[in-house]
């Protein structure tokens, strides 16, 4: 395959030897990744990411190569997840696409040290902040959206100056080989390198004392991966999945509510972290919301989705049959219910008369099925929520702005959404991430590339003035003391510290 002369003025970046797309892909041992690790820090020692136009490259390089092999991403996602077209070009490819162009455009201005206020003892000095790469970093991908939560925050990752290590899910066997052979084909080969290595070897791979790792997937596994990088101090940032609520109250419009409900629960056939897990119904409008979610199933999907162009499949039969008995086990199908275990498809499924002690209501749900529970007013709602772990994201919908702006302000969680549901999630704009069970750190924009970055302090002085600072030195006098007391009861009125220093 050729290649088109890259825009960038700093097209030299590129390395020639590349790794054919028709090659085999292979798990990469454990002591390719160390190679791989050792290389990317050679490179980055050398200072190769700390310029501008490098990084530039890279992040052209990365919309250059989801333009290019749209159609293979398409392919590959259809492979592993039966995911349509439209969902792998919005949810993956554009997200991407809009974090490198938001980066590329704002990358000299994140690039440049932040000044702060001076106080009267440093009006001659400079205080600023400067953002350095933290190093080589891991970012571990995860199967409900194997290309975004890989190459999201590889855009920050980049912007910031670092080499990194990229492991997608093995569950999507097929976009896993795909980026495998993409990533050297189109980025810098000693900087970026892809890996492939099975879930139950990723704390030993985090072992290898990385300067950052990056998770986004399950709780159980990222507990297993915040335990290995404890190990060696390695700090992380995990995006988690959680019970995410979704309340719907007595006034709201009962059309839209649903549609954007059912939208968000069934796109990618339920497997999503931030999609809605359950619904926390006022009693009033209960069955006017489950005859509105029945017209919008049918409106989406048709008579039989299981015929429909538009819906998904389970990415295994493990997720399968962990979905197929939360749905067995837990409340009455009230619509859907029907699955296929050699087409690992499950009917968009709800549930009603659900009890809180149900499995389904203790699991994740990472698959087409939604919990419908009642509750009598906002108040026991709000209660409901806060006596569970904090989730990644609430939801609600009413047309009355005091509930909005109770429920946002009186429950926990990493995200918060308003008559509508997972756009949170997606915005450049805004941080996404988890908070207590759910997670720790965010990213998007201008927050990943704080994510990948050290933020250091740094007051530039000279040796003028030596006549006053000359009272904090041994050896220790009353008198200076008086002075020095005097002085800081003087800053008090601005920023409370003793400015004669």
């Amino acid at each position: 395959m050729s290649l088109e002369p890259s825009p960038s003025p700093s097209r030299w970046i590129r390395v020639p030897q590349r790794t054919r797309l028709g090659e085999p892909c292979l798990k990469t041992d454990p002591l390719e990744c160390v190679d791989l690790l050792s290389r990317a820090r050679v490179a980055f020692r050398a200072g190769r990411t700390m310029m501008e136009v490098f990084r530039l490259a890279q992040l052209e390089a990365v919309v250059r190569m989801l333009e290019e092999h749209e159609c293979d991403f398409v392919d590959a996602l259809g492979r592993d997840l039966h995911k349509p077209r439209f969902e792998t070009v919005v949810s993956e490819l554009i997200l991407v696409k809009n974090e490198a162009l938001h980066a590329i455009n704002n990358l000299k201005k994140w690039m440049q040290p932040q000044h702060v206020e001076r106080n009267l003892s440093t009006t001659l000095d400079e205080c600023l902040v400067f953002s350095e790469p933290l190093g080589v970093v891991l970012i571990v991908g995860t199967w409900c959206n194997p290309v975004q939560t890989c190459l999201v925050p590889l855009v920050g990752a980049m912007a910031a100056g670092n080499c990194a290590l990229i492991s997608p899910c093995e569950c999507t066997a097929h976009t896993a080989e795909l980026l495998h052979r993409l990533i050297p084909f189109y980025l810098d080969n000693e900087c970026f390198h892809g890996i492939r290595s099975g879930t139950h070897l990723l704390p030993e791979v985090v072992e290898l004392n990385f300067d950052h790792v990056f998770f986004t997937g399950d709780r159980e596994e990222g507990c297993r991966i915040a335990t290995a990088a404890a190990r060696t101090l390695t700090p992380v940032t995990l995006v988690l999945g959680g019970k995410n609520p979704c309340y719907v109250d007595q006034h709201c419009d009962i059309s839209t509510t649903a549609q954007r409900i059912a939208w968000a629960r069934f796109h990618n056939a339920g497997q999503s972290l931030v999609a809605p897990d359950y619904i926390l119904c006022h009693a009033d409008v209960q069955a006017r919301l489950l005859q509105a979610l029945k017209c919008c199933l049918m409106q989406f999907y048709g008579p039989d989705p299981r015929e429909s162009r538009s819906y998904g499949r389970m990415v295994n039969l493990e997720i399968f049959n962990r979905t197929r008995d939360l749905l067995w086990r837990s409340g009455k199908v009230a619509v859907g219910g029907q699955v296929i275990e050699a087409e690992k498809y499950i009917a968009p499924t709800i549930l009603t008369e659900v009890a809180e002690s149900d499995p389904i209501m203790h699991q994740d749900i990472y698959g087409p099925v939604i919990p419908v529970l009642t509750v009598n007013n906002i108040e026991e709602a709000i209660a409901f929520i806060n006596k569970k772990e904090k989730p990644l994201c609430v939801y609600a919908y009413s047309t009355n702005s005091k509930v909005i702006s109770r429920l946002m302000s009186e429950t926990s969680s990493g995200s918060f959404c308003a008559n509508d549901s997972i756009l949170q999630s997606l915005m450049v704009a805004l941080p996404f991430g988890g908070v207590g069970s759910s997670g720790m750190g965010s990213y998007h924009g201008r927050q990943s590339f704080d994510t990948f970055s050290h933020r250091k302090s740094c007051l530039l002085r000279g040796t003028r003035f030596e006549c006053v600072t000359y009272l904090r030195y041994p050896p220790y006098e009353d008198h200076n003391l008086s002075l020095m007391t005097w002085a800081n009861t003087l800053s008090q009125k601005s920023q409370g510290w003793c400015q004669i220093l």
